[in-house]
């Protein structure tokens, strides 16, 4: 069973979601937030897998939340799954960096959110089309000043990555497994695959290959 915050200023929202995702055999909503704040300590005492995010909310706002739940190591199997209204690049990059799972936008059918949750709760990652296509574009226009073609691109999608994330690309790109990168860095083969799992979402990549690839593009390892 997939444990589910819903985490929305609006009641009327958070209803809808609930009756959404309680629809689905294996999802259950285990509580509701109304700001940042509450979805974090929320997450903290249903267990949950997985907390749907909105962005535009008071006190303490989603990018905000999804930051302080990435920070806490009794929260590191939560997953943050970004559900708004505003799909700008503002905020799936700020989503991004602060180490959000999955992006979508509240347009998204009713099929699609639920899809993302069970991607987002098997340690996968999602990116609606829109969010994935602003990215890309913005990369690709990046390089307008730094020519060197795809090269140029690879090297802007890897400076997205944290530094830890980055030590993983390496590695696997290297041909380690999850457990090999586990223990050359001291972290649970659990730890690595959501850091696999972010650096997916940050490049748009969509396995393992993509990265292997992403990482000799950039420079990260020298092609041989």
């Amino acid at each position: 069973m997939i444990r589910v915050v819903i985490a929305d200023d609006q009641a009327l929202i958070r209803a809808g979601l609930r009756g959404i995702l309680e629809g689905e055999p294996d999802i259950e909503v285990v509580a509701e937030a109304a700001d940042g704040r509450e979805a974090v300590d929320a997450a903290r005492r249903s267990g949950a897998d997985v907390v749907l995010m909105d962005v535009r909310m008071p006190g303490v706002d989603g990018i905000d939340a999804t930051r302080l739940i990435r920070a806490d190591p009794t929260l590191a199997a939560v997953r943050v799954l970004v559900l708004t209204t505003f799909e700008t690049d503002d905020y799936v990059d700020r989503a991004l960096t602060a180490g959000a799972d999955g992006f979508l936008g509240k347009g998204a059918e009713p099929r699609e959110l639920v899809d993302a949750v069970r991607v987002v709760a098997s340690g996968g990652s999602s990116l609606s089309s829109r969010a994935a296509r602003g990215l890309i574009d913005r990369l690709r226009a990046s390089t307008a000043a730094h020519p060197g073609g795809d090269d140029a691109v690879a090297r802007g999608l890897v400076a997205r990555l944290t530094d830890r994330e980055r030590d993983v690309l390496r590695r696997v790109a290297s041909g380690a497994s999850n457990d090999e990168i586990a223990a050359d860095l001291v972290i649970s083969p659990l730890t690595v695959k959501t850091h696999v799992n972010r650096a997916m979402v940050k490049v748009g990549a969509h396995d393992r290959a993509q990265l292997v690839v992403l990482a000799y593009e950039s420079g990260l390892l020298p092609r041989q």
